[in-house]
């Protein structure tokens, strides 16, 4: 959909965690080395983690954008929380970082889409922007402890990821703004982490439901071929989505910042859209994967580095778990 009435990201921040791993860090305990996750990922070290909770990284990188954004906490009329690492069922993250920021005068929520949380957070800003005119601010913030999850036995999905926030402040403007949400469930299990499986007292036990998933625990599972097919499909899909509604081309693009999830996906989709890869953001080797905090990452990475300036296009793309895939488009 394209809306005439479009965001402007007033300021952006990121936060990672001091500690860090690097390939020769796994290498100690797993059967790998620094080339093969180097040439098959384009990942060389990631952050991860030393206690700090989900909504301390969240809180940082918030922070960061609210500065850069120049406006108070009590400006701001919403948050939205895009984590999957959450450090409460209940509450939501976004409500102990209004808490933290003193945000008095926000609504504040989670929304879980995995790897596309950040796109589907900062699109859900857009719609409460074009329809409330009483709002003025909207802080979209992704914050994952991938760590917790990761199952450091498996060679082929624990080299991936890594932990990290990043977070932006939005206010309506007219210009181009065109968005591209969608969902696939019937891969729900190529990529997921289990939840809590604790039974009550009451129950029997009769009811087994059937679930084509991995009873071991809560880590994370993937089905690395699948999620492959699905990203290198889903990645140009989605951009030609918000291309195709606002009536542009590849070359109306400025700059392209898709999900950090690994290099070889990045550039077998730019392949299919005949997109070069020196318009796109690639830092996932400084950070890995880090979920929904990829994107806003890498965007407030290219704001401040002066990748991205004022004016340009940018078109942000996600694709994760669920399965889930988005794109937005719109005028920095």
């Amino acid at each position: 959909m394209v809306f005439l009435t479009g965001i402007r990201i007033a300021g952006t921040g990121r936060y990672v965690p001091p500690l860090t791993a690097d390939n020769n860090d796994f290498a100690a305990f797993l059967d790998t080395n620094d080339e093969w996750i180097r040439s098959r990922t384009g990942i060389v070290t990631r952050h991860i983690s030393d206690g700090e909770p989900s909504w301390h990284m969240g809180l940082e990188a918030s922070r960061q954008a609210l500065e850069a954004a120049g406006i108070a906490p009590e400006q701001l009329g919403l948050i939205i929380d895009t984590t999957i690492t959450p450090d409460y069922s209940t509450p939501a993250t976004a409500c102990v970082i209004q808490r933290e920021l003193g945000a008095v005068n926000a609504m504040a929520f989670d929304v879980n889409s995995a790897c596309t949380g950040f796109v589907c957070g900062l699109d859900m800003a857009a719609r409460y922007l074009a329809t409330d005119p009483a709002l003025s601010y909207v802080l979209v913030v992704s914050n994952e402890n991938l760590s917790r999850v990761v199952d450091y036995t498996d060679r082929s999905s624990c080299i991936l990821f890594g932990d990290g926030a990043g977070a932006c402040v939005l206010e309506r403007r007219q210009g181009l703004y065109s968005a591209y949400m969608a969902a696939d469930g019937t891969g729900a299990s190529s990529l997921y982490a289990n939840g809590n499986r604790r039974t009550c007292r009451f129950a029997t036990g009769e009811h087994t439901y059937p679930e084509d998933t991995d009873p071991r625990g809560d880590c994370l599972r993937q089905d690395g071929k699948a999620v492959y097919r699905f990203a290198t499909e889903a990645m140009p899909r989605a951009v030609q989505q918000v291309l195709d509604q606002a009536g542009l081309g590849t070359e109306d693009i400025d700059l392209l910042i898709p999900h950090q999830a690994n290099l070889r996906i990045i550039e077998t989709a730019a392949k299919k859209l005949k997109f070069p890869m020196d318009k796109i953001m690639v830092n996932l080797e400084k950070y890995g994967n880090t979920s929904s905090a990829s994107i806003p990452i890498a965007l407030d990475e290219a704001v401040r580095s002066g990748r991205l300036r004022r004016g340009q296009r940018v078109c942000l793309v996600g694709f994760g778990a669920g399965l889930t895939l988005g794109a937005v488009l719109f005028e920095y």
